[in-house]
């Protein structure tokens, strides 16, 4: 048995395979972009690879992804530290923000905002409870890995020396911030981030050259619009836990939950069952020739 068998996944014909790469590659030369219809193709491509993939490989990579998203919080921290005080400080110091998901996006780690819109596309386009528990199970190891790597190194820069002591004051405003919303706030203020991960999935696929800018600006606008997100806050929550400031149940209940609901409803509710809408009457359409 296929790993794709294994999860609930119709293998594909070697004629199936041969057709649908020459119809995409035809479309991409004589469009120049890629149609949604072909987008839509790729990153559910991306999902079946996804939930194929070994499951070490998904832990390690979960956990490379929480460590090297510190680099959104300590970017941030920097920024906020050394700027000068200005009207248009807020808006500078928040480009630090985008440090970490520029490192974990480009590096194809495994981040769970973004696994909520990719692995979800195969689930819809061949429903079944094999693959719906690939979905989960695969759901639940990025999550918690990403969690560790976002502890691990919150307890890196909170019980050493690793960084300087004056980024951690700004750490301190930053994570008591992110974590201090109402559990009700947290949740409705994680649905727009959810969004924007999202987004950035759908769009990277045909702006490879802007990937660079793309991430920045778009996760630039997360932190720029105060909202929450579950594995950079889980740096921030693991900051105030480590430093005695919040009690690890009471940031579970108050900010990881709220946040994890508000992610998946923004990434997989709202986002991704649109972009299917718009594709699905499409996708047994013959290409014009």
């Amino acid at each position: 048995m296929t790993l794709r068998e294994s999860i609930g996944l119709r293998p594909r014909t070697r004629q199936e395979e041969d057709a649908e790469e020459e119809r995409e590659q035809e479309a991409i030369e004589d469009a120049g972009k890629l149609a949604p219809k072909l987008l839509y193709e790729v990153i559910r491509r991306d999902g079946e690879e996804e939930l194929t993939r070994p499951l070490r490989s998904l832990v390690y990579s979960g956990i490379a992804a929480g460590l090297m998203i510190s680099l959104s919080v300590l970017g941030e921290a920097i920024f906020r530290t050394y700027l000068p005080e200005s009207p248009y400080s807020y808006l500078i110091e928040n480009l630090g923000y985008s440090l970490g998901f520029i490192v974990v996006i480009m590096g194809r780690m495994q981040l769970f905002t973004e696994n909520t819109i990719t692995t979800v596309l195969p689930v819809i386009a061949e429903p079944g409870l094999r693959i719906f528990g690939g979905m989960i199970r695969l759901w639940i190891l990025v999550l918690a890995s990403n969690v560790v790597g976002a502890f691990a190194v919150s307890a890196l820069f909170a019980l050493t020396d690793a960084i300087p002591g004056d980024i951690r004051p700004a750490l301190d405003s930053l994570s008591a911030h992110a974590t201090g919303f109402a559990p009700d706030v947290a949740f409705f203020r994680a649905i727009p981030a959810g969004v924007i991960v999202a987004a950035l999935v759908w769009m990277l696929p045909q702006r490879q050259n802007g990937a660079f800018a793309i991430i920045m600006v778009f996760t630039w606008l997360i932190a720029a619009g105060d909202f929450t997100h579950v594995v950079a806050g889980s740096v921030e929550w693991g900051w105030m836990f480590w430093t005695d400031q919040l009690g690890f149940w009471e940031g579970l209940r108050t900010f990881f939950i709220p946040v994890l609901a508000g992610n998946i409803v923004g990434g997989t509710v709202i986002f991704t069952l649109l972009t299917h809408g718009q594709v699905k009457d499409e996708l047994h359409r013959r290409p014009l020739r």
